[in-house]
C-alpha cells in the first residue's frame, strides 16, 4: 500500500478511531445534599464501584463510561431543569436516577420523549415505571431496581397485622409525593386484611417535634407506628416517643435504615424494622467480596445506606449488560435490550435472569427484599431464616 493510499485510508477511519475512544455518558441525577442525602450518596457510590469495574474491563463497546453528575437536592422544580440540560447539552445516552418520588416524577417524561432509558435506582412510587405504559405510550422508558412501594406495604402491614397480631395502627407519612403515595399503599394493604388505621397523621419535612401527634396516637390506642418518610423525621418520631416514654413498634419503609434516622435516633431507634433489599452482612461470598471493595475503594466501614449502594450498583451493571448487547447508544435499542437481556446479569442483590420485559420494567419482585432490623446501631435480618430467593432469580452465592 503506498504511502498515499495509507494516509488516506487513516483519514478515513479517523472519524471512526475517535468515536470508539469517546467516553459513553451516563447521567446520574439524586439527591446529593439535604435529608435525602444519605441515599444519594450511597447510590453514587454504588454506581462509581460498578464503573470503575466496567471501565477496569475495558468499558462497553471499547469505549470507557463517563458519569455526568447533577444534585437535584429533593426538589421536584431542579429535576425538569437538570433533564433538559443532561438531555439537550451533555447527550447522555442513558441515566441512573432517583433518589425522590417527586423528582422523579417531575422529571421522566423529558427522558421520555427524549427516548433516552432510566435506571431507577432508589425512588420507590408505586407510579414511577407505570408513567408511560404502553398501549397509551408505544415504548416505556423507565425501568427500575428498588422495592416498589406496592411490594413494601404489603410487607409493612404483613409485619403489623399476620406476624405481629396487632390491629390498631397509626399511620405517620410525610407530605411528599412519596409519603403520601406510600401512605395510600399502606391503607390499601390494610384494607385487603379488613382494618382501617386508628390515626393517620401527615408532617411536613422538618418537622422536629412529634409530641402532639404521638399523644394522639396514644390515646387512639394506637399498638405501632408505620412509617413513610426519610431520615432525619423518622429520628424524631422515635425521639418522641422515646420523651412520652411510649414504646410501640416502629416498622415503616426501607428509609428507616438511613445512617441519618439511625444515628439520630440513637437508642430510641432500637428495633425499628423495615424492608430491605440488600443488608450490609456478609453471608455469602461475593456479599462479602461486595462489601469489602466497598469499604476499600470509599475507606469507610458502614454504607450510608445499603440498599441504595447496592442498587445503584446493580442498576449500572444492568444498564452496561443493555449496551453492550444493543451495541449501540441509541436509546431505543438499549430500551429494548434491557426488556430482552439474554444473558445473565451479576449484581450486589442478586444474578439477574431476564429481569425485565416489555410489560415489567421492575427488577426487584415481591420475594426479593426480607425484613430489616436496627440492632446495635446497624441494621441487620430480623428473621435470619429469611432467604430472599425469588422465582427466576438466584442470590449470589
Amino acid at each position: 500500500m503506498s504511502a498515499l493510499r495509507f494516509r488516506l485510508l487513516f483519514l478515513l477511519l479517523l472519524p471512526a478511531l475517535a468515536a470508539a475512544a469517546e467516553p459513553i455518558k451516563i447521567g446520574l441525577t439524586g439527591a446529593f445534599t439535604g435529608g435525602s442525602a444519605p441515599m444519594g450518596i450511597a447510590m453514587r457510590q454504588g454506581v462509581l464501584l460498578a464503573l470503575d469495574e466496567i471501565n477496569r474491563d475495558g468499558g462497553v463497546l471499547g469505549r470507557p463510561l463517563a458519569l455526568v453528575e447533577r444534585d437535584d437536592q429533593a426538589r421536584p422544580e431542579l429535576g425538569p431543569r437538570i433533564a433538559r440540560d443532561l438531555i439537550k447539552r451533555e447527550k447522555v445516552a442513558a441515566v441512573v436516577g432517583f433518589v425522590n418520588t417527586g423528582v422523579a416524577l417531575a422529571s421522566q417524561r423529558y427522558y421520555q420523549e427524549a427516548r433516552i432509558p432510566v435506571m431507577n435506582a432508589v425512588a420507590t412510587g408505586s407510579l414511577i415505571t407505570r408513567q408511560f405504559l404502553p398501549p397509551r405510550h408505544p415504548d416505556n422508558y423507565i425501568f427500575r431496581v428498588s422495592a416498589s412501594d406496592t411490594i413494601q406495604a404489603e410487607m409493612i402491614v404483613h409485619e403489623a397485622v399476620d406476624v405481629r397480631r396487632l390491629a390498631r395502627l397509626a399511620i405517620f407519612a410525610d407530605t411528599t409525593n412519596y409519603g403520601q403515595m406510600g401512605r395510600e399503599d399502606l391503607e390499601k394493604a390494610l384494607a385487603r386484611r379488613g382494618v382501617k388505621p386508628v390515626l393517620v397523621e401527615r408532617f411536613q419535612l422538618r418537622q422536629n417535634d412529634f409530641v402532639a401527634r404521638l399523644q394522639k396516637a396514644r390515646k387512639a390506642g394506637a399498638e405501632a407506628i408505620l412509617t413513610y418518610g426519610i431520615g432525619p423525621e423518622l429520628a424524631e418520631i422515635a425521639n418522641g416517643m422515646a420523651r412520652l416514654g411510649w414504646r410501640v413498634p416502629l416498622i415503616g419503609s426501607w428509609t428507616l435504615s438511613m445512617s441519618n434516622f439511625i444515628d439520630n435516633a440513637g437508642p430510641n431507634g432500637e428495633g425499628a424494622t423495615m424492608p430491605q433489599t440488600f443488608i450490609q452482612q456478609g453471608d455469602t461470598p461475593r456479599r462479602r467480596a461486595f462489601i469489602e471493595a466497598y469499604q476499600k475503594k470509599f475507606r469507610v466501614t458502614r454504607m450510608p445506606s445499603p440498599p441504595a449502594v447496592a442498587q445503584g450498583y446493580d442498576a449500572m451493571v444492568l444498564l452496561a449488560a443493555a449496551i453492550r448487547q444493543a451495541g449501540s447508544t441509541d436509546g431505543a435499542q438499549i430500551r429494548d435490550a434491557l426488556e430482552n437481556l439474554i444473558e445473565p446479569v451479576a449484581g450486589a442483590i442478586t444474578v439477574y435472569w431476564r429481569p425485565f420485559t416489555r410489560s415489567n420494567h421492575e427488577a426487584i419482585d415481591a420475594r426479593m427484599p426480607v425484613m430489616g432490623v436496627v440492632k446495635n446501631g446497624i441494621v441487620v435480618m430480623a428473621t435470619p431464616a429469611d432467604n430472599p430467593v425469588p422465582a427466576g432469580n438466584v442470590v449470589i452465592p
